[in-house]
């Protein structure tokens, strides 16, 4: 095990509709590098889609910012994390507070898919919608996801991912983002986009995974993931840092 303070921590968050079961093998294997995870389990998530079609996205976000808030209270420093809108999440929190780090995995910032648009009017007359959840090329593995997507749930996406995105002006940390070539979810490239235009920092760093879809944390490039998140947070919070901005492959 690579030895790091005990005071670097992280913050880690799944994504929607889904469960602590996509991120678990990562923070296992940040804890294995020495540093103190916290995942929280979002409001409406890991109970049923019908939990979740109550809920709304300062719900979520809150359950993220007080897992931060508890974690900054132990760590001398605490690197946001997150998986699709859990990386939404984390940029959220890094525009907040003073985080030392962030890195995301296939962040959404945009919703791709076209009935968005009318998302306010539709979740009046329909509450689901088919599952978006186990986008995973590897085989065997499995997330947790609900088997439905709630439509009014997939709204408050929405407002959070437009919420978000104004305020990426205002993230400065050091932030790594790891992409999917092929991604089922988040399909096109305007949530990367978005981060590639209004990002406030000078150390942008983008690492693309060839052989993985939308859920990375368990698929084939997962270990390079863990692997390169442990070492850039590691990086970033040692007093020697630099800003950088690159794209890598894994």
């Amino acid at each position: 095990m690579n030895s790091v303070s005990a005071t670097v921590g992280v913050v880690l968050s799944h994504g929607f509709t889904g469960s602590l079961a996509a991120v678990t093998p990562w923070a296992e294997a940040l804890r294995a590098e020495g540093f103190r995870v916290v995942t929280p389990l979002l409001p409406g998530h890991g109970t049923t889609w019908g939990d979740l079609a109550k809920r709304t996205w300062h719900e979520w976000y809150d359950a993220y910012e007080s897992a931060y808030l508890e974690l900054a209270e132990e760590c001398s420093v605490v690197a946001a994390a997150g998986l699709s809108m859990g990386g939404a999440l984390a940029l959220r929190l890094a525009a907040l507070h003073p985080v030392a780090a962030v890195t995301v995995v296939n962040p959404a910032l945009v919703v791709d898919d076209p009935r968005s648009h009318v998302s306010g009017v539709m979740r009046y007359a329909l509450r689901s919608v088919p599952a978006i959840g186990n986008d995973i090329k590897r085989p065997g593995q499995d997330e947790q996801a609900y088997d439905r997507t709630p439509v009014a749930a997939a709204h408050q996406l929405k407002l959070l991912f437009r919420d978000t995105v104004a305020l990426l002006p205002r993230v400065t940390a050091p932030l790594q983002v790891f992409r999917s070539a092929v991604d089922h979810v988040v399909t096109s490239e305007r949530s990367v986009g978005a981060i590639t235009r209004r990002y406030g920092g000078s150390d942008l760093r983008f690492v693309r995974l060839p052989d993985s879809y939308h859920v990375a944390t368990l698929d084939n490039d997962a270990e390079s993931i863990f692997t390169r998140s442990a070492a850039f947070i590691r990086e970033v919070t040692s007093p020697a840092a630099k800003p950088e901005h690159t794209e890598e492959h894994a």
